[in-house]
């Protein structure tokens, strides 16, 4: 079986969609380069965020559910994204996202990188991780210095009860055990680096968590194209995981199931891509639906709340 490459894109659950749009895309300065419907409660928005481009593996997605309750942190989740930025720009970060009030973190030193914890409006968990440069397209509308932008997803952290199952698990994925510091043990895909690693914390007493906003609804990890897909999801299924079929997301194709500690995972395609039905120039400006739901547009519109996009915020370089 041919490993999986990286991650591919981490969603998460948010409250306000409006509120999430203006932390994003307007102090984080990532690009919205699709605005769609979560495809199976299209009632509320998907929103995803990346490079200029759309690549896969810089993509964080959110469902804005505004009246679900808060998320419980606990054993069985993600309890924190890791977001690449170039080397030399936590200075610049900690002071922008001071600026914004932003609930900061003190700077870390993780396996040899600087890290600056922080949240989110929701409480979401984030990390800005300086590394080496990596496959990246800087947005120029996003108000943040190219040599400071976001680069894509670094890295994740979970919490599990019990390491081996899980370790075994990620064996079987492609990734291999690269270490531990202060708790976390961090696994990696070859040859390593941004993007390719996932660290674990084992807390057999710890409760389990529970979705809801401000947390990480499912990893998702990249595939070249449906025969790749295909082939991991024989592997899981062959360790008595159920998985699901695979699923036509438009612009990629998906896969789900849980690992053996509860965190859900997704396979995802690389193609066909988020420029498949939008000009590369105005990704993310206008609703996108899937062609089945077209047919409900009137309907699903009636039920969205607006969206504007912000205005850049610009801070000196």
């Amino acid at each position: 079986m041919r490993p999986v490459l990286g991650l591919h894109h981490i969603t998460a659950i948010a409250g306000s969609a409006q509120g999430n749009l203006d932390f994003y895309a307007g102090v984080l300065g990532l690009r919205l380069v699709k605005r769609s419907v979560n495809q199976d409660d299209p009632g509320t928005y998907h929103l995803f965020y990346a490079d200029a481009e759309g690549r896969p593996g810089t993509d964080l997605t959110f469902f804005p559910w505004e009246h679900l309750a808060p998320g419980r942190k606990g054993v069985g989740l993600t309890v924190e994204v890791q977001l690449a930025v170039p080397q030399g720009s936590l200075a610049y970060w900690e002071n922008r996202l001071g600026r914004y009030g932003v609930p900061l973190g003190a700077p870390e030193v993780r396996f040899g990188e600087r890290a600056l914890p922080f949240r989110d409006p929701d409480g979401l968990e984030l990390a800005l991780v300086e590394t080496a440069p990596r496959p990246f397209s800087p947005w120029e509308k996003g108000g943040v210095p190219e040599k400071h932008q976001i680069m894509g997803l670094h890295g994740a952290r979970v919490w599990e009860q019990a390491l081996g199952p899980t370790g075994r698990f990620l064996d079987s994925l492609g990734f291999s055990y690269a270490g531990h510091q202060d708790g976390w043990h961090r696994y990696a895909l070859a040859p390593g680096g941004s993007g390719g690693f996932l660290d674990i914390k084992e807390l057999p007493q710890a409760p389990r968590g529970r979705w809801g906003v401000g947390s990480v609804h499912h990893l998702a990890w990249r595939v070249e194209d449906l025969e790749h897909q295909m082939e991991v999801r024989r592997m899981v299924l062959s360790q008595g995981i159920p998985a699901t079929r695979s699923i036509d997301r438009f612009w990629f194709r998906s896969v789900y199931f849980s690992e053996p500690g509860g965190v859900v995972f997704e396979l995802a395609t690389d193609g066909p891509g988020f420029a498949v039905d939008e000009d590369p120039a105005h990704l993310g400006e206008r609703l996108v639906l899937p062609p089945w739901l077209e047919p409900r547009r009137a309907q699903i519109e009636a039920g969205l709340p607006p969206l504007e996009l912000p205005q850049p915020r610009h801070e000196r370089v």
